[in-house]
């Protein structure tokens, strides 16, 4: 979860010694699993010469304790809590935890600092070894924490903070699963409009990219489409994405996508008789008439790799940023809304990425007509997560 994004992107700004392209031929490290940097500051990019090799003392299966910070209630049963707390879940069964190993803290509001720290806090006075705080707005207080108990583990997910000892970060190219989505959408609309309901504005990266890949997905397979945005400026709103997707649906969107938490933009398209591409989870459970597929994320591949560490005594400060080959992001099982063509066209596409396609790479202009990669290059991680602050040429902010 994006918070704070401009006193990071200029710390970026000045941090990242690189271009916003490379050539595609170049040796990236954004070309290898799991590999981010252990900077402060550092984005998914800069990954293997910044890694310490500062590891944690192993510890029995039986005295970890997991804690973990949400900013909504896995009992919604969908979206970005409930995907997070499904990774949790997955650990556990993996690792064979019992359920009194895992500490959880739902509905912590991530703009509180005081409700931050109170849950943080009483995850390590119930004998927590390493905190899961799954929101961007977590960032600043688990550093500040992470500092005053060096000897508990921070992992904080998205953001950018590494301090280098016992806080890392992590995320993932969600960005090729939402290209993937892009297909089912462009192939699926009838109107040549499809919405797009947004947490956060052009200042987010993360917001922005997905977005971004979204258009190109769509152009891919229907290069007559426009992707048209509308901002919440909220993370977790069930009534501002409701609002926000009508407002799209009364333009004529006829295919609703979101980076947004919960159901409610799904459940504006199926009401209206159209369709929807969710996020985070599988939502075709709550939208079962409109929903066509959703970039998911599967966190447990990260959680479970987290919680070994641990308990081997090999957990590092590396930051994690994986992708589909770890298979940490993909989409849901397409539904039967989907056009004809749908499983196939995203099948090609996926070998396509699984191949080595960067997505964003070649000739690529924002919507101001300004290029932003030439032909040879890409553009890397780094710069897709903390410096994307423009608008891919088929996308229109209402």
């Amino acid at each position: 979860m994006l918070k704070k994004l401009l006193s990071f992107i200029l710390v970026v700004a000045m941090v990242l010694s690189f271009t916003a392209c490379g050539t595609k031929d170049e040796k990236s490290t954004t070309d290898k699993t799991d590999t981010t940097t252990t900077a402060p500051t550092a984005t998914p990019a800069d990954t293997e010469d910044a890694a310490t090799d500062e590891a944690t003392t192993g510890i029995a299966k039986e005295d970890l304790k997991v804690g973990v910070i949400h900013i909504g209630d896995p009992a919604d049963g969908a979206g970005y809590t409930f995907a997070h707390d499904q990774g949790i879940v997955a650990m556990q069964a993996n690792l064979g935890l019992t359920d009194a190993q895992i500490i959880r803290k739902n509905n912590v509001n991530d703009a509180d600092a005081v409700a931050i720290r109170t849950a943080i806090e009483e995850c390590i006075e119930e004998g927590c070894n390493i905190i899961f705080g799954t929101s961007w707005g977590y960032m600043d207080t688990m550093e500040q924490l992470a500092t005053e108990y060096p000897d508990v583990i921070f992992s904080h997910g998205s953001g950018y903070k590494n301090n280098g000892t016992n806080m890392n970060n992590y995320f993932g190219r969600i960005y090729q699963a939402r290209y993937l989505a892009g297909i089912a959408a462009g192939m699926k609309t009838q109107s040549d409009k499809i919405g797009f309901v947004a947490a956060m504005g052009i200042d987010n990266s993360e917001v922005t990219g997905g977005i971004n890949a979204f258009a190109m997905g769509v152009e891919s397979v229907n290069p007559d489409a426009k992707v048209y945005v509308k901002v919440t400026n909220s993370w977790f709103d069930p009534t501002l994405e409701g609002q926000a997707a009508e407002a799209l649906l009364d333009m004529g969107c006829d295919v609703i996508a979101q980076h947004a938490d919960t159901t409610a933009p799904q459940m504006a398209a199926q009401a209206r008789g159209v369709w929807g591409c969710g996020y985070n989870s599988d939502m075709t459970k709550d939208a079962p008439q409109g929903h066509l597929t959703a970039p998911i994320w599967n966190w447990g591949v990260y959680y479970t790799k987290a919680a070994q560490a641990v308990i081997d005594g090999t957990w590092t400060n590396e930051n994690y940023y994986g992708g589909m080959d770890d298979g940490l992001v993909d989409i849901s099982p397409l539904s039967a809304n989907c056009a004809e063509g749908t499983q196939e066209a995203v099948d090609a596409a996926r070998k396509q990425i699984l191949d080595g396609f960067k997505i964003f790479e070649g000739d690529l202009f924002d919507n101001q007509g300004n290029q932003v990669c030439k032909e040879g290059e890409f553009i890397s991680d780094a710069d897709i997560t903390g410096a994307m602050n423009w608008y891919y040429k088929t996308v229109e902010v209402k």
